[in-house]
């Protein structure tokens, strides 16, 4: 009775993780595919768009000059930038000015978080909207043509679409910052590209995103959520407008090389991530079934994907749980299964590594992985008895500036 049991709980659990292994792999192997490059002419029928860019930007003064410099460069009206200046107790505002670009202030301190900076600049451009406006964070940098082949993209599909976000790191970092930029690659270039090819939808993953007006205005953005950028995306996927993505646009952000501003990061989104998880699988399956729409059902399905490290540390208990039972027990159909599981979770990661990680992360660096993974399961525990529920924002290094 007992050993029945046991086993009917360990089967259930080794095909669920098989179910998000084959998931993450069948995603890796569609995403080694070339990347199809953009076409001039999308470039000068970008031109015809009416566009604006809107920067939250919350305490930024170390970072945004940079960023608006690096924008302006690459757009030949700086008129097209929005500056919304959050809750800011710095010179972020004034900077921002010095640079020719439009500057609105926020003093709305209950009201923290992303979400509102950015619904209240949508506020802003009502009065004469444009036809996209796309997200950009303040400390990141875009690369050129990504803007008018993002909002080229958007206006003629009417649909979010979201550019290739990465995380440099910078010369000095440690091999935990080369495991993490690997690991933000698969999340954020070879998983979704893999959807796209398999003419699914995207997450959205923060900055670099574009929007048709009718489209973000279809959806209620004001909100203090930590990883918003899911939430968005989610919900315009629930409301008919699952995001695409768009792989030859790249925006690039900075880890964090301090210890505890990166284990802030961290904490943030993966905290935010699980939380999703959580709440929206249950959502979106309803919503595809009420809905009849296989690309619902298929969104829930890569969100079921946790974390990296939370997979590996879950295949690999349930993994080392299975193997005892089977030899107390004799049960072994759950290890076979988990092992299968395994092996499609190893390829995955080798196949990704192969084709896309080795510049970030080196071989021999590879070593390192095992410490990366035990220095996020504090994280993980801390998500079952305290978890992050407020948006904080992450602290700049001047070096990356």
């Amino acid at each position: 009775m007992i050993t029945g049991c046991l086993n009917s709980i360990l089967l259930v659990i080794a095909g669920g993780l098989l179910i998000i292994c084959s998931i993450l792999f069948i995603e890796t192997i569609a995403g080694l595919l070339p990347v199809t490059k953009g076409t001039s002419k999308q470039s000068e029928q970008a031109k015809k768009i009416k566009f604006k860019i809107l920067i939250p930007a919350h305490n930024e003064e170390v970072v945004i000059d940079s960023t608006l410099n690096d924008l302006k460069a690459k757009l030949n009206n700086s008129q097209n930038i929005v500056v919304v200046a959050d809750n800011c107790t710095d010179a972020t505002a004034e900077i921002a000015r010095s640079n020719g670009v439009q500057v609105i202030e926020r003093r709305e301190p209950n009201l923290r978080g992303k979400g509102y900076a950015l619904d209240y600049g949508l506020n802003y451009l009502k009065s004469e909207p444009p036809d996209v406006v796309v997200f950009v964070d303040a400390d990141c940098k875009v690369s050129q043509g990504a803007i008018e082949q993002l909002i080229y993209k958007a206006a003629s599909a009417v649909r979010p679409v979201q550019a290739t976000y990465l995380m440099a790191k910078s010369n000095n970092s440690s091999p935990k910052a080369s495991v993490s930029a690997f690991a933000f690659k698969v999340k954020n270039l070879v998983r979704p590209y893999g959807l796209s090819r398999l003419g699914q939808a995207c997450l959205l993953t923060g900055t670099g995103m574009a929007f048709p007006w009718k489209v973000i205005n279809s959806v209620d953005i004001a909100n203090s959520h930590i990883v918003e950028d899911m939430k968005l995306g989610f919900d315009l996927s629930i409301a008919g407008y699952p995001p695409m993505f768009c792989p030859q646009s790249n925006v690039t952000g900075y880890l964090p090389q301090e210890m505890q501003a990166a284990k802030g990061q961290r904490t943030r989104w993966e905290h935010g991530h699980l939380e999703t998880l959580l709440t929206y699988v249950p959502l979106l399956l309803k919503a595809a079934l009420k809905q009849k729409r296989f690309d619902l059902f298929v969104s829930a399905l890569d969100l079921c994907i946790p974390p990296l490290s939370l997979l590996v540390i879950a295949w690999l208990g349930a993994t080392t749980f299975s193997f005892v039972t089977g030899f107390l027990l004799g049960i072994w159909t759950p290890a076979i299964v988990l092992s299968l599981a395994g092996s499609l979770l190893l390829l995955a990661i080798l196949f990704a590594w192969a084709k896309f990680g080795r510049s970030d992360l080196p071989f021999l660096q590879m070593l390192s992985i095992p410490f990366y993974i035990l220095w996020k399961i504090p994280l993980y525990f801390q998500f079952l008895v305290k978890r992050q529920k407020t948006w904080v924002r992450t602290k700049r290094d001047s070096a990356n500036v």
